[in-house]
């Protein structure tokens, strides 16, 4: 059985309302998307969790191949995470993928938008997301470590608004720049300023 949940951070449209009428249940979180998704999970039952942020969604195919991923002897020690896509058909869109795969392969780290399939047990475990502005993402799968991290046969489908919006250089480059400012210990609540 599966349970769906909506974690809303205090929006201002028919988000709750459309969720509902969609069959899930909507939790109530302060806004932060390491608050909300940690609200998410504590609110959740299931022995798996999957994590998908609301402007995602997951390719046909999904469900076979998380039944996969869940399958593997080892499933319960493992995080999974989809392969980044995002719905523009432009050449600009096809090279942040490519980029975005060579990432999760040479560095073992797959972002929020890529979703995360993880097991109650191995998420409690490492601590489960921090409650922070930003970054949560990447603290999480640092604490997972390369070891515990693999991909799964799917695509997350992301929308590309911001980068249409943000430029396809400029919004990886700024990514990029608050990923640096993070690891040299700038706290996520100064960064989450800069991202905007």
């Amino acid at each position: 059985m599966r349970e769906l949940l909506v974690v809303d951070g205090g929006s201002q449209d028919a988000t709750a309302d459309l969720a509902r009428a969609a069959g899930a249940r909507v939790v109530r979180a302060a806004p932060g998307r390491g608050t909300q998704l940690a609200a998410g999970a504590a609110a959740a039952g299931g022995a798996w969790l999957l994590f998908l942020h609301a402007d995602c969604r997951l390719d046909s195919g999904w469900v076979r191949a998380v039944e996969a991923f869940v399958a593997a002897p080892d499933a319960a020690e493992r995080a999974g995470y989809f392969q980044f896509a995002l719905d523009d058909g432009s050449a600009a869109a096809r090279r942040l993928e490519r980029i975005v795969a060579w990432r999760c392969r040479a560095l073992a780290l797959p972002y929020g938008d890529q979703g995360l399939l993880i097991a109650r047990p191995l998420y409690d475990a490492v601590g489960g997301f921090a409650a922070i502005p930003l970054m949560e993402d990447v603290d999480l799968a640092r604490r997972l470590g390369r070891g515990r991290l693999r991909p799964i046969a799917a695509r997350a489908i992301s929308s590309a608004r911001r980068y249409r919006a943000g430029g396809y250089l400029r919004r990886p480059l700024r990514n990029l720049f608050c990923l640096a400012l993070y690891f040299a210990g700038v706290p996520p609540h100064r960064i989450a300023r800069l991202y905007g």
